[in-house]
């Protein structure tokens, strides 16, 4: 399908058969970035679907999927690629050994470059989207870096050259909050907040994951789970753990989540030792 021609019934209608399962909100800004050719910044709680989302586009219209995982300390290197120093020493050491003459012992061009995710998605030909996922761990310095890149469309790597876009690349964002982004990056961008589904939606979101599982189990767990959310967790359980829920009773063939095999199976959602002990005292 022709992105440029996209109705938001046809988007909508795409994400949910890659089990993506869009609120307004969602589809709306989705559709917009589409439309406004602008990257998205995603953000919101952990496991509420920020990076599921920048796949299931990928699915939903084939596009080549690239992904930057961010975290402290991270390098333009590690983002547009690096210099094979050891094949460059190789090179010029075999070719000083045949006795090839100075002007052919050039290292300095693709042969020897290696492309990281960012260039590989500017370069690629076809329709691509690249994840930058939780952009709010690098520094300030590779987010601008990032912004130049993405708002000139093009890339200069130090003897090597500048690489244009060479498609209409999707760019999608997610942080976490740990610390404000840029003015100039918010203001380029569009913005998504996703957060916890309501029951509803949830329950739509783990029937297209679990097609097998019965509608009385899928409604017990999900009413537990908001019941977990509203308690002062130290790690609320995310949609992934909702699913894992359901499934992990499924395989214990339970048709409905009870007093019983909550007790047994309710560590499947939490992830620490006080937030187990504050569950078991409530329940």
């Amino acid at each position: 399908m022709n992105t440029h021609d996209l109705s938001m019934e046809e988007l909508e209608e795409k994400l949910i058969e890659n089990n993506y399962i869009p609120d307004k909100n969602t589809l709306i800004t989705v559709y917009l970035a589409f439309k406004l050719k602008k990257p998205l910044i995603v953000e919101g709680p952990p496991g509420v679907g920020k990076t599921e989302l920048s796949k299931a586009i990928s699915r939903s219209f084939n596009m080549d999927f690239f992904r930057v995982q961010c975290y402290e300390g991270i390098t333009f290197e590690q983002i547009v690629g690096e210099w094979n120093y050891q094949k460059q020493l190789l090179h010029l050491e075999m070719n000083r050994i045949k006795e090839i003459k100075e002007t052919d012992l050039d290292v300095f061009h693709e042969e020897f470059f290696i492309k990281r995710p960012l260039l590989q998605g500017f370069i690629n030909p076809d329709p691509s989207i690249i994840l930058i996922d939780e952009i709010d761990k690098a520094d300030e310095e590779v987010e601008s870096f990032l912004l130049q890149a993405l708002g000139e469309s093009q890339i200069t790597v130090n003897d090597l050259g500048t690489f244009e876009l060479n498609n209409d690349l999707m760019v999608i964002m997610t942080s976490n909050s740990q610390r404000q982004l840029l003015d100039e990056t918010k203001d380029r961008c569009l913005f998504l907040y996703i957060d916890y589904p309501t029951p509803e939606r949830e329950m739509e979101i783990v029937k297209a994951t679990l097609p097998d599982a019965s509608q009385k189990l899928i409604e017990s767990v999900v009413k537990r789970i908001n019941e977990l959310r509203n308690m002062n967790l130290v790690k609320k359980p995310s949609i992934r753990a909702t699913i894992d829920w359901v499934k992990t009773l499924m395989n214990f063939n339970e048709t409905e989540l009870n007093q019983e095999n909550f007790k047994d199976t309710v560590t499947v959602v939490l992830k620490s030792e006080d937030d187990k002990k504050k569950v078991m005292k409530k329940y």
